[in-house]
């Protein structure tokens, strides 16, 4: 478990939005997973009137347990501890489903849709609601396409723009240029109000990219128990994310092709994971990734990346 340091010391805020950043429904379903879990309660939420066209981002209908028919509209809630946060049960006991460790008490998040317009004024709404609950950190978390094989573990990126707290955790500075979602805009604003900040990315295979990813989920909740200094309970997700490369494997075995394109990507990913690849090899492929990412071709369909399955122009550089 990480060593408590200044990061850790105090409140943190862990974001994630449904939209552009959540390839996979990986980052908020990390985050839900854990709204689950703790004992949080609603501190803010924005007028969706402000933020939202609700063209594209339709409010959905439903009905609740007396058969009313009831609007949820798109937004995005800050949520808090509602009480005293006691240590929970341990690791060997993670079916009681309790989160637990020393810095689970100080845990904030903060979930929603990405919205549409006004960001300026959605940043500084959300950075003041930080300010306001006395957070210190911010982690938020997101997925993108890629080209990577379902067979393989997730990749994960850990990036962050705070130089102390590179220093801190030892992690890198994303070096990517190019259009970016409400998640840079906030991280950004966040930085200018003393905040320091850190990301965190999973990447999905992006011939999957219409269904949720439980095992992108899985691996943005195994860094981010390593981060925050918290033990996540893992509940059904390990069970769901083998169903689901099983699933993608039964679909494979009927489509020689797929199959095919899925044994290139499974051997280029192990030429980058081998002892024999040097640091330079590994930046210049994910360089060349980077770049094909940035040919301006907008193809995305406004949610989980591309229309045509290529990777989302969002995402930082791996450390």
């Amino acid at each position: 478990m990480t060593e408590r340091n200044g990061f850790l010391s105090g409140r943190l805020l862990v974001v994630a939005f449904e939209g552009w950043n959540d390839a996979g429904e990986a980052a908020t379903g990390a985050v839900r997973t854990l709204k689950e879990l703790l004992d949080v309660t609603e501190i803010t939420s924005v007028d969706p009137e402000l933020y939202f066209d609700y063209q594209f981002n339709r409010p959905t209908i439903s009905s609740d347990e007396s058969s009313r028919r009831q609007l949820e509209w798109p937004g995005a809630t800050l949520y808090g501890p509602s009480g005293q946060q006691l240590p929970g049960a341990p690791l060997a006991e993670d079916a009681q489903l309790a989160v637990s460790g020393a810095n689970v008490g100080n845990i904030y998040l903060l979930l929603g849709t990405e919205p549409s317009r006004s960001w300026k004024s959605f940043a500084a709404e959300m950075v003041d609601a930080a300010l306001a609950a006395d957070v210190g950190g911010v982690v938020f978390l997101g997925a993108m396409l890629a080209d990577v094989p379902h067979t393989r573990p997730i990749s994960i990126f850990v990036s962050s723009d705070n130089p102390q707290l590179r220093a801190e955790l030892q992690v890198e500075r994303s070096s990517y240029e190019g259009p970016v979602g409400i998640l840079s805009v906030l991280a950004l604003a966040a930085e200018e109000a003393g905040i320091p900040t850190m990301s965190i990315w999973a990447s999905v295979p992006h011939y999957v990219h219409n269904a949720p990813s439980p095992k992108a989920m899985l691996a943005l909740i195994d860094k981010l128990e390593e981060i925050i200094d918290v033990v996540i309970p893992r509940g059904e997700l390990v069970a769901e994310a083998a169903e689901w490369e099983e699933g993608i494997d039964a679909l494979a075995a009927e489509d020689e092709e797929m199959a095919g394109y899925i044994a290139q990507l499974e051997q280029a990913r192990d030429t980058v994971d081998s002892p024999e690849a040097s640091g330079e090899a590994i930046a210049q492929e994910f360089e060349q990734y980077l770049r094909k990412r940035g040919d301006g071709r907008d193809g995305r369909d406004g949610r989980d990346g591309w229309a045509d399955g290529r990777p989302g122009p969002e995402g930082p550089r791996p450390s």
